[in-house]
């Protein structure tokens, strides 16, 4: 049986900072009922700061190791391991949006089975980021809302919540980067399931680099970018 709130999945990689990032979504979050820190591999520096926390302590926080490689597994492996109502994909940098974590559930509750952080909505913001990687980001976001019925103006955002219907319906078939969340999103937009955007702010982190590899994980999301254009 499902239970009522949300789960919290953070993929991590060598994250200097997750004790602060969890302070920060304690400090903003109440309805959530366990956050997944997903992990690749034991020699992940995260793994040290949180363990030298007090955190390790607290039953509602849990590890999980990514039995394979990459974010677009870990994440995987975390929705396999939820039971909550919804679930929230979290970045792990991402020291802006916790206080949108109840106000996302709550429009989950009125009916609405993704909800979708936007960047590129009035009140939306996207700060620092590679011009390369803000580019595609946008070319393929100006195409999907204008050039498919996709009504989402940052279809490629990783931070969503999902539904349990939602998680329990589609097999997710990327395996690459954050494509899951396309994915997810074109699938349940093709079946006509409910979807809102709510604005959100990104600012990337200028301390370290990205992980977003463009080139590596390109074929996964173009998969699903001509899935949504050509199934209009």
């Amino acid at each position: 049986m499902n239970k009522k709130g949300y789960d919290i999945i953070i993929p991590v990689f060598n994250e200097k900072n997750i004790i602060k990032l969890i302070d920060y979504i304690l400090n903003n979050a109440k309805n959530f009922n366990f956050i997944y820190i997903c992990y690749d591999s034991e020699e992940d520096i995260t793994l040290e700061y949180f363990y030298n926390s007090k955190y390790r302590k607290f039953d509602y926080i849990k590890l999980l190791k990514n039995p394979y490689e990459g974010p677009c597994e870990a994440i995987k492996f975390g929705f396999s391991k939820s039971f909550s109502d919804a679930v929230v994909v979290y970045p792990a940098d991402d020291f802006n949006n916790a206080v949108l974590l109840d106000r996302m559930y709550e429009l989950k509750m009125q009916g609405y089975e993704i909800v979708c952080p936007s960047r590129f909505i009035k009140g939306g913001k996207i700060q620092n980021c590679p011009i390369i990687k803000l580019t595609i980001v946008k070319i393929v976001s100006f195409i999907l809302f204008y050039f498919s019925n996709l009504n989402i103006k940052d279809p490629t955002n990783g931070f969503r919540l999902f539904s349990r219907k939602i998680l329990n319906k589609y097999n997710i078939e990327s395996t690459m980067g954050f494509a899951y969340s396309l994915e997810l999103t074109i699938k349940s937009h093709l079946d006509n399931i409910r979807i809102i955007e709510l604005p959100s702010i990104w600012i990337e982190r200028v301390d370290k680099k990205s992980s977003f590899k463009i080139l590596k994980w390109s074929k996964s999301y173009l998969r699903w970018f001509f899935k949504a254009i050509f199934s209009k």
